[in-house]
């Protein structure tokens, strides 16, 4: 069983920046793949960064913004959100896929 925590979520004006990390435990083993998922009111969840051994995929409408990242052999995941527009707004959520776990999320609200 993975247990993932999310932090750094928050309120943000809009172009600004924010680092959300994930920590995965529970296992003893590097996870396969780890990524960032949002789900905004009324919206259905959506993938928003995966990373998985040199490969990562984002939603077309954070390309060029956020970037995912985790450092080789440590089950954390990072998500750095630069230029945020209040369209981000949503909770963020870590997750996992092989064993599938989802964290608990974390507010980012982008707001003036």
């Amino acid at each position: 069983q993975v247990h993932l925590v999310e932090s750094g979520g928050g309120l943000v004006q809009p172009g600004g920046s924010l680092r959300l990390s994930c920590a995965a435990s529970g296992v003893e083993y590097e996870i396969g793949i780890m990524g960032w998922y949002r789900q905004a009111p009324g919206k259905e969840r959506e993938m928003v960064a995966i990373t998985g051994g040199t490969i990562k995929n984002y939603a077309d409408s954070v390309k060029g913004r956020f970037t995912i990242s985790r450092n080789k052999g440590e089950n954390w995941v990072y998500l750095q959100m630069n230029d945020l527009k209040p369209e981000d707004t949503a909770v963020y959520y870590c997750s996992t896929i092989a064993p599938a776990s989802w964290g608990q999320g974390t507010q980012v609200t982008v707001s003036s």
